[in-house]
Formats: structure tokens, sequence, C-alpha cells
């Protein structure tokens, strides 16, 4: 990849179009947490599950919209996803006056689907993730969509970039940020745009077992895939890396941290209990590596947590979540 990665320029240029369909999220001190952990840590979160559509999608979305030409907006968007992306993407296509054609997987969410269709949709079902990616080459192909990649781009970039500017507007002296990888397209973005603007800051880039692509490409130094996507995290359940966000994700990431469902249910529990919110899993992986496997290196610094996501109804939740100490 010859592209270094989107510029600040270009990231501030789009935070101030963003700021007519996207919000500013905030940035919160999280006690909780640090009672939890116990010692000197501060610890911060990044709500991004505050923002339009529930998520950091719709500003990857957008991004990507604002860069399509009039005949191709004509034309409408198709996308996939297992409910985050093709919400952002149904969003974002209203917004900008066109229409989307979204493919979801059959085990999505029926909330997710509805939220799709809220935002004028038409829905297609897959049963898979692998299947999905072949649909929606199918409707690109004979319906002439544009198709907008759920993390994969320099648009993405753009996008999930105005998330770290926010960050380093919003908080100062920061020594850690930790932040949750699907595709890559999240922790691509926003380390990319960090490490332009606050390098010393280290970042920390936090997986699933189940859908562990990117330390599988880590260790081999390319862009790998997995088999099947076997995690809690749906939304962080990418079946395989893909160049661009790879490559700036390992320009920029300081190191991986893997955690499991066990933790992830256990932390959701965490904080609904301590802190009244009711997240999706992949939303908790962040608090769940710095109870769990950063808790000793990141002991007595700085960190801010990135909380990505709360598509999640109360049924599922209820199903999912543990109320009971975290390990």
């Amino acid at each position: 990849m010859t592209d270094s990665g989107p510029n600040i320029e270009e990231i501030r240029a789009l935070r101030d179009r963003l700021t007519e369909q996207a919000l500013r999220t905030p940035v919160v001190r999280c006690p909780a947490i640090e009672s939890e952990l116990g010692g000197a840590t501060e610890v911060f979160a990044k709500l991004e599950f505050l923002q339009r559509t529930g998520t950091f999608k719709a500003r990857g979305a957008l991004a990507t919209l604002y860069g399509l030409t009039n005949k191709e907006l004509e034309k409408g968007v198709t996308a996939v996803s297992a409910g985050n992306h093709a919400i952002a993407t149904a969003f974002a296509a209203q917004a900008l006056g066109t229409t989307a054609k979204v493919v979801m997987i059959r085990t999505a969410n029926p909330s997710r689907v509805a939220a799709c269709e809220s935002y004028g949709a038409e829905v297609v079902m897959a049963d898979d993730v692998h299947q999905a990616f072949e649909v929606a080459q199918k409707i690109r192909d004979e319906e002439g969509r544009f198709f907008v990649h759920p993390f994969e781009g320099r648009s993405v970039a753009l996008g999930t970039g105005t998330v770290g500017l926010e960050i380093c507007e919003q908080i100062e002296k920061i020594d850690a940020l930790v932040i949750p990888i699907g595709g890559g397209g999240l922790v691509g973005g926003i380390s990319n745009a960090v490490k332009r603007l606050c390098p010393d800051v280290e970042i920390i880039g936090v997986e699933p077992e189940g859908a562990d692509s990117m330390h599988r490409s880590f260790a081999s130094g390319e862009p790998e895939s997995i088999a099947k996507v076997t995690t809690i995290a749906d939304s962080l359940g990418a079946p395989f890396a893909m160049p661009y966000s790879f490559e700036l994700t390992r320009r920029n990431v300081d190191r991986l941290a893997m955690i499991d469902d066990q933790q992830m249910r256990n932390t959701m529990g965490f904080l609904f209990q301590s802190m009244n919110i009711a997240v999706e899993p992949a939303c908790a992986a962040t608090t769940a590596a710095l109870l769990g496997p950063l808790r000793d290196s990141l002991r007595g610094k700085r960190v801010v947590l990135l909380m990505c996501g709360s598509n999640i109804d109360w049924d599922t939740f209820s199903r999912q979540v543990i109320f009971s100490d975290v390990d």
C-alpha cells in the first residue's frame, strides 16, 4: 500500500462536513472502571455508541457516500453486515437522498433488521458472511449499486479517523488508547489519525478469540482469513483482513490483545450494573481487555477506551450478559 493514510487536513475537513449528519460524541471519566482496577489508573471512554445509528459506522458510510458522483448516487448503494454497517449505510443513503439494498446475515438480530428498514433500506438475507459478500457482489453487478465496504478503503479510514481526531481534541496527555477490531476499519482509521497528532500514545487493538483475523495477519505479515466466525461479538466478526485497513493497522497499532466471550459477557454485566449502560458485546470488548489481559501493563496510566456500539435489544442482552464480578 503506497497510501500512508488520510492526513489531518482531510480528516478535519470531513469532520466539519459530518456535523450536518453525525455527532461529536463525548469522552467521559469512568470511576467505576477505575475502582474495579484499583491503583492509580485513570480511565476515560469515548462514547461512540451514542453516535447516530448507535455505532461509529455512520462516519465511514457517510464519508463513502460523500465521495460518490451524482450518477452513482442515482443507482443506489449496497452493503454487507451483521447489522451495524447495514444500518449506517441505510442511514447515509437516506441522508443523501438515495436508496440502499443491504445484505444481512440470517441470524441478524430482528431489531437491527428493523432499524435498516426504518431508514428505507431493502434487506436481503444470506446464510453466512461469506455468502453475504457473494450476494452483494451480484447486486452490484446486476443493479449497478455502489458497494459500501464495511471496513476496507480510504473513505472508511477517513471516516473513522474523525473519531481519533475528536479524542485528541477532547482529552490531553493520553498514555494508551484501546480500540476494538473487527475488519480493521475502525482501528486503522483511528490509529492513523492519533499517531499523526499524538505519536507517543500507545494504541492497542482488541479482538475476540473467535474472530482473530488481525492477530493471524500480524503473525504472517499479510492479510489473513478465518474459516468461521465463532464469537458473540458479531460486530467484530469479520471473516478476513484486507490490504488497506491491515496496513494502516500494522503501521500504527503498537500491540494486540485477545479476549474471550466469557470476558465480554461478564463485562456487559459489569457496565450495566456499575454505569447503567446496556451495550453490545463489541462495545464491552475494550473494557474487558483493560480489566483482563491489559490490567497490569496499563496500571497507573491514563487510558482511553473506545466504546463502539449499543445496537442490542433487551432479550438478546439479557441472554448474553452475566451479572457477576468481572474476572
